[in-house]
């Protein structure tokens, strides 16, 4: 139990570091902005197509293409792999 406690401890401890500015020993990933309609466009499949095969809405992937709204969190993190590796993210996709 004590391992887990100090692991917890030290992530609390790094947060607040990174929360004051200072970045300590905290890992921070930043992923860059995303050009989805680029992305879709060279992984060569419709809308529909691509939005089913990455488990996004529709919906939502014409709000991005349109710069209505901008991919956050996971699906950030998804798009950016997506753009640099499809074929080994569809080859983890199928079944």
């Amino acid at each position: 139990m004590s391992s887990a406690f100090d692991s917890i401890n030290q992530g609390l401890e790094e947060a607040l570091e990174f929360s004051k500015s200072k970045k300590g020993n905290a890992v921070v990933h930043e992923f860059s902005p995303v050009d989805v309609k680029n992305i879709r466009a060279n992984v060569g499949m419709s809308q529909n197509e691509f939005a089913s095969a990455f488990g996004i809405s529709v919906s939502t992937l014409r709000h991005w293409e349109r710069g209505d709204r901008k991919p956050q969190g996971p699906a950030l993190v998804l798009l950016n792999v997506v753009a640099k590796e499809p074929k080994a993210v569809l080859k983890a996709l199928s079944h």
